[in-house]
């Protein structure tokens, strides 16, 4: 009598903490209405005027999802194995449940089921021997996974660019220790910055560029609903920690994934995209905790490359 083939459950992809937001998250569909404000300028909405004079209405589409890591078994005549396949361009810790076995042995106990997934790779995780005496086997399994190296830890004294333009100057609306919106681990040590719309954004680090969104102009100040429309860039540096630019305009983005990035060159424009009550840069560098994103304390470069705390009410200056 022949083998029967598994009965195989899809998996439950689980994104947790700012990757559910940041990374993990696309944009649904919007309209934008172009109109002439009362000076004449441009203004960009996605509603239409009082009066309704439209020059011009733009369906947007949803625009193309960030990458996503993929775990898949495959059924040979004594195993089931699995292998993680990482498209994103930086390293990700994934953790393998399983929730149902029949017809295999079951994991060695011992084993945490958590690897470190290179950037841009195919990883081979572990087999599952099929048990010769029961004919059908089924498997069922969820996993979940979180940008960066649990093991990478930040490099002491690392001084930032100020991330605008040499002699600009704009000021720090929060930072730590102030918390009004940052009350969480992944903003503790995050820095706002007020800038008008359309101010050029500069890379504070090198890196390599592994997330993007790009496409939302909405805005506003409910969470969970604003949150994933802000337009983002994250970078992650050599030391695996990582940058995340956010609520940039829209459409204004002129890196892409894979790009790799020197410190002090464009990348985007400043906004007023998704949870912001108003037009300001959210800088903060992130590293891996262990399946939880954290932010690190940071310092600027100032004048006559002296380190700089950045603190609420305090303005800044690129040098």
């Amino acid at each position: 009598m022949g083998r029967a083939q598994p009965v195989w459950l899809l998996p439950r992809r689980l994104l947790a903490g700012l990757l559910a937001v940041a990374v993990g998250s696309s944009a649904a569909a919007q309209t934008l209405y172009k109109y002439r404000g009362a000076n004449g300028e441009w203004i960009f909405a996605d509603r239409p005027p009082a009066d309704g004079v439209v020059d011009e209405v733009r369906h947007l589409g949803a625009g193309k999802a960030d990458a996503e890591v993929r775990v898949m078994a495959n059924d040979s005549a004594k195993y089931v194995s699995f292998v993680a396949y990482n498209p994103i361009h930086a390293p990700v810790q994934l953790k393998l449940r399983f929730k149902s076995i029949r017809g295999l042995d079951e994991p060695n106990p011992t084993e945490r089921l958590t690897w470190v997934l290179p950037p841009s790779s195919r990883t081979d995780l572990l087999s599952l021997r099929k048990n010769v005496a029961v004919l059908a086997s089924s498997i069922s399994y969820e996993f979940e996974y979180m940008v960066g190296d649990p093991a990478a830890q930040p490099v002491m004294g690392t001084l930032y660019r100020v991330p605008f333009a040499v002699a600009s100057n704009f000021p720090v609306t929060q930072a730590f220790p102030d918390t009004i919106t940052h009350t969480t681990r992944d903003s503790r040590f995050a820095v706002d910055i007020a800038m008008p719309i359309g101010t050029d954004v500069f890379a504070a680090r090198n890196g390599i560029v592994f997330s993007v969104s790009s496409n939302n102009f909405k805005s506003g100040t409910d969470l969970s609903a604003d949150g994933p429309r802000a337009n983002i860039v994250q970078i992650l540096h050599d030391d695996g920690t990582y940058a995340i630019y956010a609520h940039l305009n829209w459409n204004s983005i002129r890196v892409k994934a894979g790009d790799y990035v020197t410190r002090g060159q464009y990348i985007a424009d400043s906004g007023n995209t998704g949870f912001s009550s108003g037009p300001h840069l959210h800088f903060a560098v992130l590293r891996n905790a262990g399946m939880n994103i954290v932010s690190v304390p940071l310092t600027f470069e100032g004048a006559n490359e002296s380190a700089v705390r950045p603190a609420t009410g305090q303005v800044l200056f690129a040098y």
